[in-house]
């Protein structure tokens, strides 16, 4: 009998602790996946793929193949989409997709996958002083996980200030390049790409922020998806058609790095990872979606230096570091704040409860 119940209790025990980390699972895949856009975007870059039909297309692709499965796996849930909901979409798409990914693949153009990944992780702080702003966190300075909110918040502004403004000696790769990656000449403007980084951080942070609003009035994670993905790039090609008027430019080589760049991340680095974040952020918040960056510039820093031969710098290294124990810090006051609103709320049904009890009592003859 023992023998029998034992697999039971393991099975229902890893089911429990997978329900309690399914959001946590979820934000560490797409740290993964988004890593890997970074990479193989740079490569189709360095293939003259241009940064503005990369984004149209990427996203273009994205809502295209969302919108059928939104239409069938949503078709009793979703809410009807009215004339002013669909121009909060609008704006929502041009905040976090047209201006955002224009800016974050021009800048990355500009500098390295590795920087750019070590200066987003201020999109945890930001959002979290966003989400202050708009009374979606609170904070309270008396308690310590209040003063751990606060004091993490300083402490990644300080490393991404490290990053930006202090670059150090480069180390030197002692393992040799696996994969060598040919770079253009626009590379090093590094600041032009440290403002265009710092701009798009700022843009995705209120768009984390924007997402949770409209989400409370659109509660279809899979349509909303598609409807971003394919409305962001519609206004990206727009935006192309103004400032490239070589229709060479549009052309792709089936096959080629470039359509397997816009092809993966079009499909997995848009459309799955945007439901992913929905998914969260609908259940967890948007601070909590945006603490897992520091994740994705650990992965993206081990590849670029181990995998790619990319220059690590001293000053991305230290500033990294830094940010990354604020970011942490700000985890750690939020988890205890979730933890000490849960208590909270037991002890109110507690009391409820004895009052309802007692007055049942008070009641009876």
């Amino acid at each position: 009998m023992d023998i029998v119940t034992q697999p039971k209790n393991m099975a229902g025990t890893f089911m429990t602790n997978f329900a309690s980390y399914k959001h946590h699972l979820g934000m560490v895949l797409v740290q993964i996946l988004s890593a890997i856009v970074y990479f193989i975007t740079e490569a189709a870059f360095n293939q003259g793929l241009n940064t503005y039909v990369y984004v149209s297309y990427r996203f273009i692709l994205a809502g295209l193949l969302m919108f059928p499965l939104a239409y069938f796996l949503e078709r009793k849930s979703r809410p009807k989409l009215t004339v002013a909901m669909f121009l909060e979409i609008f704006l929502v798409s041009l905040m976090g997709i047209c201006l955002t990914f224009i800016m974050f693949f021009i800048s990355m153009r500009c500098t390295s996958p590795t920087f750019v990944a070590a200066v987003f992780n201020t999109v945890s702080s930001l959002t979290f002083l966003i989400a202050i702003l708009f009374r979606m966190e609170v904070v309270d300075v008396r308690s310590h996980r209040g003063m751990a909110k606060i004091l993490g918040t300083f402490i990644s502004l300080v490393g991404v200030t490290i990053i930006t403004l202090y670059k150090g000696p480069a180390l030197q790769n002692l393992w040799g390049t696996p994969i060598h990656m040919k770079r253009l000449s626009i590379h090093e403007n590094w600041v032009k790409g440290s403002i265009l980084t710092i701009a798009s951080c700022i843009t995705l942070s209120a768009w984390y922020i924007m997402q949770t609003f409209t989400m409370r009035k659109y509660p279809a994670q899979m349509s909303l998806t598609a409807w971003i993905s394919f409305i962001g790039g519609a206004q990206s090609a727009v935006f192309a058609f103004l400032v490239q008027h070589e229709p060479g430019v549009w052309s792709v080589k089936m096959f080629g790095i470039d359509f397997w760049a816009i092809t993966y991340c079009g499909i997995i680095g848009s459309g799955l990872v945007i439901f992913i974040q929905l998914w969260c952020m609908k259940e967890k918040g948007p601070v909590f979606v945006s603490m897992f960056n520091p994740l994705q510039t650990l992965i993206v820093a081990v590849l670029a230096y181990f995998v790619f031969g990319e220059k690590l710098y001293t000053g991305s290294i230290l500033g990294g570091v830094t940010v990354i124990i604020g970011l942490y810090l700000l985890l750690w006051g939020k988890e205890k704040d979730e933890s000490y609103i849960k208590g909270q709320e037991l002890e109110e049904i507690k009391v409820a409860d004895k009052e309802e009890v007692a007055s049942a009592v008070k009641e009876e003859p």
